[in-house]
């Protein structure tokens, strides 16, 4: 009697295979034509996000016009003027408060300075000198307290070192709102055409207006109105009244140690 042949399978040892190796075997990717397609796709897309993030990131001043950088330009280099200015101004201030000739004189005339400049800072005192003169006209009152406000922030960042808006002086602490259909500050109801006051360097301030998707750009497509002047002397005569605070206090300076 002859001994029977073994099953065969559809691959040469597959009967050889436990079940967990031949199911491995059937889930092993294949080279195919959808496989290579699948993957080339995947290829390309990364490529493209890969370079569409490195545009974003590099756009920019590279999208801006020549014109547009060349008032970026001009901007900073009359805000490093004025920084080198104020340094130079300090430095002689120490060297003649050091100076053990004209020591008493020069820390009074120090202190005098210091007091007028913090009464512009806080509104107690009038201010003047070269400037702009603003006017936002809004017939249809579209400006709102918050655009308002962004005009004042962008007047700062310009290097505005007093403003008045209507006749109220602007401070740390004022604050737009509303009020009825209009606008108010720090309680007092603004009238339209909204008037700004502010001292600074003028073609500083008034090249910050203009910069695409700034001030001016978002005024006008509100349908409202802005110009702009510049003044090469403009007075803020508007005076803010300063409250006694409730809960702020000063913190004691210590005393000395005594020297043995």
């Amino acid at each position: 009697m002859s001994q029977s042949d073994p099953p065969t399978s559809g691959q040469p040892g597959t009967s050889d295979r436990s079940p967990w190796q031949r199911l491995m075997l059937m889930a092993r990717p294949r080279a195919t034509k959808a496989n290579a397609f699948a993957a080339l796709l995947a290829v390309i897309l990364g490529f493209a996000v890969a370079t569409q993030v490195r545009q974003n990131q590099e756009l920019g001043l590279a999208s801006l016009r020549q014109s547009e950088l060349v008032t970026i330009l001009d901007n900073a280099t009359l805000l490093s003027s004025r920084l080198d200015q104020n340094a130079r101004d300090l430095q002689a201030t120490r060297d003649a408060l050091v100076s053990g000739s004209t020591g008493d004189a020069a820390a009074l005339r120090a202190a005098q300075e210091r007091l007028d400049a913090l009464g512009i800072l806080a509104g107690t005192a009038r201010a003047h000198g070269p400037g702009i003169e603003m006017t936002i006209g809004d017939p249809g009152g579209k400006v709102t307290p918050p655009l308002l406000l962004d005009a004042v922030e962008e007047l700062r960042d310009a290097g505005a070192e007093a403003i008045q808006v209507g006749n109220v002086r602007v401070v740390a602490s004022s604050s737009f709102g509303p009020s009825g259909s209009g606008v108010e500050l720090d309680g007092t109801r603004l009238t339209e055409p909204y008037s700004i006051l502010a001292i600074g360097d003028a073609q500083t301030m008034s090249s910050a207006m203009e910069i695409p998707g700034g001030l001016s750009e978002n005024i006008r497509q509100l349908g409202a109105s802005i110009s702009v002047t510049q003044r090469s002397e403009l007075t803020v005569g508007a005076l803010h009244a300063l409250r006694e605070p409730r809960y702020a206090r000063p913190v004691s300076s210590p005393a000395p140690a005594a020297t043995p």
